[in-house]
């Protein structure tokens, strides 16, 4: 059965493959914080996601260019780093996109069919 919500048992090599593609979408959308950012996944379903997965992939998207950062003062502790796409990183989120869709037209056919019980027979080579 398929669910929208991704239970506390993400795969992490899904979401390594994925993260990226989450992080430029979600700063195309709105410019965010770190901690932000792990709220507004975890909103989404993606409940087991720690800082400790974003903040590398924020600091990796700065090092390629694909996010810029600027520091805002905070009222409730230390400023906060504010990131936003580059042109470089909607590039990115655009290429990226178009491939994460392609791929999901492909495998979703095979993919979201009923989980059979056992494996059919072989068929027989001509």
């Amino acid at each position: 059965m398929y669910s929208s919500q991704v239970t506390s048992t993400h795969d992490p090599q899904l979401l390594k493959g994925v993260l990226s593609l989450l992080l430029l979408q979600l700063l195309a959308q709105r410019e965010s914080y770190g901690y932000e950012l792990v709220q507004r996944l975890h909103e989404i379903g993606l409940s087991n996601i720690s800082d400790g997965t974003v903040y590398p992939a924020l600091a990796r998207l700065e090092r390629e260019s694909r996010v810029s950062a600027r520091l805002v003062s905070s009222h409730s502790g230390p400023a906060r780093k504010y990131y936003r796409p580059t042109e470089a990183g909607y590039a990115a989120l655009a290429e990226g996109l178009a491939g994460w869709l392609a791929f999901v037209e492909v495998t979703n056919p095979v993919l979201l069919h009923p989980i059979p019980t056992q494996p059919a027979p072989p068929t027989e080579e001509l």
